[in-house]
């Protein structure tokens, strides 16, 4: 099956600093494929050079086929981005976010069935800093989907959220993905990786130290004396 993503050697420096060392991998159409590692490891900067927000120093990056080098704005018409919430304008309300956003995308969008599929209808007349930290976080991913993504790329979506909208935003993640969207997302919490990601690649000072399914990362924890709590 050919990948929807490669990325192969990818170099990142800000002057003598490496931030992203040689990054090689794949992902397949249809999985939710996670970068897991600390803060500072990497992962922030692969994603934004992927979604073209952020110009790479050496590499090659293919999405869908297209090349990142020349063929970058084919690339960002069949991906959804993340924004943060400095991106929203504080006056609108949810229903006037999504319809000024669908304006930028050209689409044709029906706010409150996108506002359905997160769990927000009732949050329809709010505005965006009244909504509690779980509904940002679902507002935030709702505005990935107005374009009709091909692909989704989520930066660390569940940071700061307490147990229960965080498990709210994995099912809601889920969901996304059982409609054949690939979800990229980076994550520091192994749990989440383990209940999401069908692959996993670690990544630690700009380099992949371990990339395979959890199942299989956790079996290699515990051949080396590591215990499952």
């Amino acid at each position: 099956m050919q990948p929807i993503i490669e990325v192969k050697n990818l170099v990142k420096k800000y002057g003598s600093f490496e931030a992203v060392r040689g990054l090689s991998f794949s992902v397949q159409e249809g999985e939710i494929f996670g970068l897991l590692g600390p803060n500072g490891a990497g992962k922030s900067t692969t994603l934004e050079i992927i979604e073209t927000l952020r110009e790479k120093t050496s590499g090659e990056i293919w999405v869908n086929g297209f090349n990142l080098d020349t063929q970058a704005s084919e690339i960002k018409k069949i991906i959804g981005v993340q924004l943060q919430s400095s991106g929203y304008y504080p006056g609108l309300n949810l229903t006037e976010l999504i319809r000024l956003f669908s304006g930028l995308y050209n689409r044709e969008v029906e706010p409150m069935e996108l506002l359905r599929m997160v769990n927000l209808e009732e949050k329809a007349k709010a505005k965006y800093k009244e909504l509690s930290g779980g509904q940002k976080q679902r507002f935030s991913i709702a505005t990935t989907l107005i374009n009709q993504p091909q692909i989704v790329f989520l930066d660390e979506p569940t940071t700061g959220l307490d147990p229960q909208a965080r498990r709210n935003l994995w099912d809601l993640i889920r969901g996304i993905q059982s409609k054949g969207v690939t979800v990229i997302i980076t994550t520091h919490y192994m749990d989440e990786a383990e209940y999401l990601c069908d692959r996993v690649a670690i990544i630690d000072r700009g380099s992949i130290v371990a990339l395979d399914t959890p199942n299989n990362l956790v079996d290699q924890l515990l051949a080396k004396g590591f215990e499952r709590k």
